[in-house]
C-alpha cells in the first residue's frame, strides 16, 4: 500500500482526485494571490510561481489535511496538480522504473546508421527555415555586414592595430536581426524568468521546437521518452551585456547565466528524459555534440537525439580577444583555401538536427534528408603549441569516421570543411585530406565551407557545416564556395586531387553519394562526420500540359534546364496533351505517365507507352513518393544497392 492510499482501519471515505485538486487550487492560489481557477492543473508547480519552500510548505498542509504522511519527495515525483492529486486518490501511479523498458545492453545498435530526419535553423541573413538556408546556398548568400548600432558601437571598438589594447580590427560579423525576440509564452515561461535568459536558452529552444516540427514529431509525446539533447556551447556573453550592475542580478540569474542550462532548458519543456549535455570543444563543439548524439542512440540509451550548437555576440569583449589571439580577419570575410586568407570573421546562429538510428526512421516513415554511416573524435595532444593544429591528428580523426562508416574514402565525392580561412589552418587541412582521400581517386575530392557564406559559428559552425551537407546530399547538388579568387599558393591541391566548388554543381555521378564534414576546435578536439544519402531519393511530380505531343515533350525538356521553381510554374498550364514528370534539383526529369518521344517507343505495337508508364510503375513511383516529402527531392533508391551498404 502506497502513502496515497487512505488506511482502511479508520473508516473514513478517501478524498477522490476532483477534491484533493479542488483544495490544492485553493492553496495554490492564496499563495499566488490569484483567482483558484486561474490556476493550471496540468502546470508544474514551479512553472505556476511556487518556490520551493512554498511547495514544502504546502505538502505538510496537504499531510495535515489528509491526515497521513505525504512525503516531500511526492510533490517532485507528481509536479502538476492533477497528477498529485491523482495519485494520492490513488488513481494514478506511473510504472515503477522496473516496468520501463531500458536500453538494450546488446549491443544491437552498434553499427546502426543515422538518419537526420529534422532540421531548424536561425542563422544570420534572415534564414530561419531549411528551405531558406537552402535557397540561400543556391543564390551564394553573403550574410556578413557591419556591427548593428544595438550591439557595440563598431567605430568605437575598432583600430587597425592588433596590438592596441581593448581594441579590435574588425568591424564586421554574420549577425542575427534580432536576438531578443522570444515566445516565452509558448513555452509557459514567466516574463521575469524570460528576462534572464541567455538569448542562446531562447534561441536553442525555439530552433529544437522547430526541427522536431520539420521533423514532423508531436513535441507533446516526447514527454518521459529516451530523447537526448546534446548541444555545443562557447563563449557566455549575456552577463557581460546586462549583469555589470551587481543590484540586477536576481533569482533567474544563476540558471540564466549557465550554458549547461541550454540543452537542459529544451529537455525540461519537452519532459525528455535521455541523456542532457552541454558540450564545450570551442569550434568543434557541434559536430562533437552530434558524435556524442550518435554515439548514444547506438547504444541504445536515446531513442531519439537532438544534436546541434549555438552562439550569439552581445558583447565586443570575445570580438577583442580573438583580435588579439590572432584570428579575425579585417576584411570580414572567411576566405577558404584562397591566397588570400587572413582569418575569420565570427558569426551567430543557431542549428540543431534530429536524429534516429535509420531501422526506426525508415519504420516510422520519416523523410530522411541523409544518414550518418560514421564518426570521429580525436585531440591533437602535444602539437606545437595549444591552440596549433596536428596534421597527423587530423588524419587520424577522418580515417577513424570513414573506418566507423566502412566506406572508401576515394569513393567520397564532398567534404565540408573547417575552412576558416587562416593561413596556418588552410594548408594543414588540405594536406590532411590529401593524404587520406587522394590515393585511388579517378575525380577531385570537392571541397566547401559554410564559413564563406555566413562565418563562423564558432561552437554551432559544425553543425550549419552538417546541415549544408545534408540539404546538399538530399537535393543532388553542391552549392558554391565564397570569396574564392585565386589557389591558396600553399596547397598543393593537384597532388592533392582537391577542387574548390566555385560554382553551384550537380553532384558528382557516383554509384551512391557520400561526404565528410569536418570541425576543428582551436583546444585541439578535432571531429569528423562521415555522411550518406538518404536511402530512398523521393521525386517531385508535377503535371505538364500542352497543345501538341511536341510542344508536350518540349515543354518536358525545358523543366531540367529550368529548374523547380519554374517547373511549378510551368505546372499550371494547360492543353490536350499531358504527361507527369519527376524533377529533381539537379536538373533532371523522368517521365512517369504519358507520351514518350517518339523515336524512344517500342516497336511492337501491342505494347502502349502511356499504358505501361501509368500502369505498375506508376503505382511503384506513388509508393515511394509520399505526399508530406519536400518539393526537390527525387528517386528511390533502395538501401542495399550501396556495396558498403547493409
Amino acid at each position: 500500500m502506497s502513502f496515497a492510499q487512505v488506511n482502511s482501519d479508520t473508516g473514513a471515505v478517501p478524498p477522490t482526485a476532483e477534491d484533493i485538486a479542488v483544495w490544492l487550487r485553493d492553496r495554490i492560489a492564496e499563495l499566488l494571490d490569484v483567482r483558484p481557477e486561474t490556476v493550471a492543473t496540468d502546470r508544474p508547480l514551479r512553472d505556476l510561481g511556487l518556490q520551493s519552500l512554498q511547495i514544502v510548505a504546502l505538502a505538510q498542509k496537504l499531510s495535515e489535511r489528509l491526515g497521513r504522511p505525504v512525503p516531500g519527495w511526492t510533490v517532485w515525483q507528481y509536479p502538476t496538480v492533477a497528477a498529485l492529486s491523482a495519485h494520492l486518490a490513488g488513481d494514478g501511479r506511473p510504472a515503477a522504473a522496473a516496468d520501463r523498458p531500458l536500453p538494450d545492453p546488446s549491443g544491437t545498435y552498434a553499427q546502426e546508421p543515422i538518419a537526420v530526419v529534422g532540421i531548424g535553423c536561425r542563422l544570420p541573413g534572415g534564414v530561419e527555415t531549411p528551405e531558406e538556408l537552402w535557397q540561400g546556398l543556391l543564390d551564394g548568400i553573403d550574410a556578413i555586414r557591419e556591427v548593428p548600432r544595438d550591439r557595440w558601437n563598431a567605430r568605437e571598438w575598432l583600430d587597425p592595430d592588433p596590438r592596441a589594447p581593448g581594441k579590435t580590427t574588425t568591424r564586421w560579423g554574420g549577425f542575427l536581426d534580432d536576438v531578443s525576440r522570444f515566445d516565452a509564452e509558448l513555452f509557459r515561461i514567466s516574463p521575469a524568468e524570460a528576462r534572464h535568459m541567455d538569448p542562446q536558452q531562447r534561441m536553442a529552444l525555439e530552433v529544437a521546437w522547430a526541427a522536431l516540427e520539420d521533423a514532423r514529431i508531436a513535441h507533446d509525446g516526447l514527454h518521459g521518452t529516451r530523447t537526448g539533447v546534446f548541444f555545443g556551447t562557447m563563449a557566455q556573453e549575456y552577463h557581460l551585456a546586462t549583469g555589470a550592475d551587481p543590484a540586477s542580478i536576481e533569482t533567474h540569474s544563476a540558471v540564466g547565466w549557465d550554458n549547461s542550462i541550454i540543452p537542459a532548458r529544451i529537455a525540461y519543456t519537452l519532459g525528455l528524459q535521455g541523456p542532457v549535455m552541454a558540450v564545450a570543444t570551442a569550434c568543434s563543439s557541434s559536430l562533437t555534440a552530434t558524435h556524442l548524439a550518435v554515439q548514444s542512440l547506438r547504444r541504445g540509451e536515446s531513442d531519439l537525439a537532438l544534436a546541434g550548437g549555438v552562439n550569439v555576440m552581445l558583447h565586443p569583449n570575445t570580438t577583442v580577444a580573438m583580435t588579439k589571439f590572432g584570428g579575425m580577419n579585417p576584411d570580414g570575410q572567411c576566405r577558404a583555401f584562397d591566397a588570400g586568407a587572413n582569418g575569420y570573421v565570427r558569426a551567430e546562429g543557431c542549428g540543431v538536427v534530429v536524429l534516429r538510428r535509420l531501422s526506426d526512421a525508415l519504420s516510422a516513415g520519416d523523410r530522411i534528408y541523409a544518414v550518418i554511416r560514421g564518426t570521429a573524435v580525436n585531440n591533437d595532444g602535444a602539437s606545437n603549441g595549444l591552440t596549433a593544429p596536428n596534421p597527423q591528428a587530423q588524419v587520424d580523426v577522418l580515417r577513424s569516421a570513414w573506418q566507423d562508416a566502412g566506406v572508401d574514402p576515394k569513393d567520397v565525392s564532398y567534404i565540408e570543411a573547417h575552412g576558416t580561412g587562416t593561413p596556418l589552418g588552410d594548408p594543414i587541412e588540405a594536406e590532411a585530406l590529401g593524404t587520406v582521400f587522394a590515393e585511388g581517386r579517378t575525380e577531385p575530392l570537392f571541397l566547401g565551407s559554410a564559413k564563406t557564406n555566413f562565418g563562423h559559428l564558432e561552437p554551432a559552425a559544425g553543425v550549419l557545416g552538417l546541415i549544408k551537407t545534408a540539404l546538399a546530399l538530399h537535393h543532388g547538388v553542391l552549392p558554391a564556395n565564397l570569396h574564392f579568387d585565386e589557389p591558396n599558393p600553399r596547397i598543393d591541391f593537384e597532388r592533392n586531387k582537391l577542387r574548390v566548388v566555385t560554382e553551384r554543381h550537380p553532384w558528382p555521378a557516383a554509384r551512391r553519394r557520400y561526404a565528410g564534414v569536418s570541425s576543428f576546435g582551436f583546444g585541439g578536439t578535432n571531429a569528423h562526420v562521415a555522411l550518406e544519402e538518404a536511402p530512398c531519393r523521393r521525386r517531385e511530380l508535377l503535371p505538364v500540359a500542352a497543345d501538341g505531343e511536341k510542344a508536350l515533350h518540349d515543354a518536358i525538356d525545358a523543366l531540367a534546364a529550368s529548374g523547380t521553381n519554374t517547373a511549378r510554374t510551368r505546372s499550371h498550364d494547360t492543353g490536350t496533351h499531358r504527361a507527369v514528370v519527376a524533377v529533381t534539383a539537379a536538373g533532371t526529369t523522368d517521365l512517369v505517365a504519358g507520351p514518350h518521344p517518339a523515336e524512344q517507343r517500342p516497336r511492337s505495337p501491342s505494347s502502349s507507352p502511356a499504358t505501361a508508364r501509368s500502369g505498375s510503375a506508376w503505382a511503384a513511383t506513388c509508393s515511394a513518393t509520399r505526399s508530406s516529402a519536400p518539393p526537390s527531392t527525387n528517386a528511390t533508391t533502395p538501401y542495399g544497392s550501396s556495396p558498403a551498404g547493409r
